[in-house]
């Protein structure tokens, strides 16, 4: 289905702006804004937040956030982020170039530059780089899923555009409300991949065809309400055969059908249980390797 980038562009800050409408900053999360991790301007500007009462090094989240390619900044997702970071993590919320007016591997060389800054100013910032996770909603998962590849598939990362920061691990994944069948979406890679080169390029972003055993343990979660209900069905059966860990969960029901992205909705009790689950299973990817859970 074809979508006008304007119009999409309106009508997700409208709601988003609705969604947030009234929130506070929480006098108990400590907000460092605007700080510069690439070259590309505005694009380029990330947010960290820690718990106030935090000291010592704190396990980290990396949000990649979703928006078709052509939406959102670090303002869209402040307040969940945030809200994450009341729960005790050191939360990363950056923004990056957004297509049609940058391609692929724009978004990537932006996400993985912001994964460089964290090692780099790890005690700067209070990061424990021995616990970084990530999470990633609607093309956030899509992108998240890809990355997690390259970092542990050899062979993919071989072919990939961008090389990750030596020593980098993902502990563990939130993949949320994610895409995952890239190949059957035109409107996605039509927009996110330069035209000249769509067919070049597009086995690129095949995720279940490049997940390995060394994939990240991942939370996984939708909702009945979410037009991508059924995407994780098709990673899923991959990740069972490979042996990664995972957590699969649906939110909602026949008469409470949460939204796209209901977890970003931090005034949504469905939406901060989403949250506070997904924050457990990170918890219990430290405290299974004997770090404090």
């Amino acid at each position: 289905m074809d979508i006008n980038v304007e119009q999409f562009r309106e009508m997700c800050t409208k709601a988003d702006a609705d969604r947030d409408a009234g929130l506070t900053e929480p006098e108990d999360v400590e907000f460092f804004d605007d700080i510069r991790y690439g070259d590309a301007g505005e694009w380029n500007l990330m947010d960290i937040c820690r718990p106030v009462n935090a000291s010592g090094k704190l396990p980290v989240i990396v949000s990649f956030h979703g928006g078709a390619w052509v939406y959102g900044t670090k303002l869209t997702y402040r307040w969940y982020c945030m809200h994450l970071a009341q729960k005790g993590f050191a939360v990363v919320n950056p923004s990056y170039r957004l297509a049609p007016e940058n391609r692929f591997p724009a978004q990537f060389e932006d996400i993985n530059t912001v994964f460089e800054y964290i090692l780099d100013n790890a005690e700067c910032f209070g990061f424990d780089t021995d616990s970084i996770f990530a999470v990633g909603d609607s093309a956030g998962g899509m992108g998240l899923a890809i990355y997690a590849n390259v970092l542990t598939n050899p062979d993919y990362a071989a072919r990939f555009p961008v090389k990750p920061p030596e020593g980098l691990k993902l502990r563990g994944i939130g993949l949320n409300c994610g895409f995952y069948t890239t190949e059957t979406d035109e409107q996605l890679t039509r927009v996110l991949l330069p035209e000249d080169r769509v067919q070049e390029l597009l086995p690129l972003l095949y995720i279940r065809e490049n997940i390995t055993e060394s994939f990240p343990p991942s939370f996984i979660l939708t909702s009945t309400g979410d037009f991508l209900l059924s995407e994780p069905q098709h990673i899923i059966p991959v990740l069972e055969e490979k042996g990664v860990r995972y957590v699969s969960k649906v939110y909602g029901d026949d008469t409470d059908k949460p939204p796209h992205v209901f977890h970003c909705d931090i005034k949504s009790k469905t939406g901060r249980l989403a949250n506070e689950e997904e924050l457990a299973f990170f918890r219990s990817c430290m405290s299974s390797e004997g770090l404090p859970g």
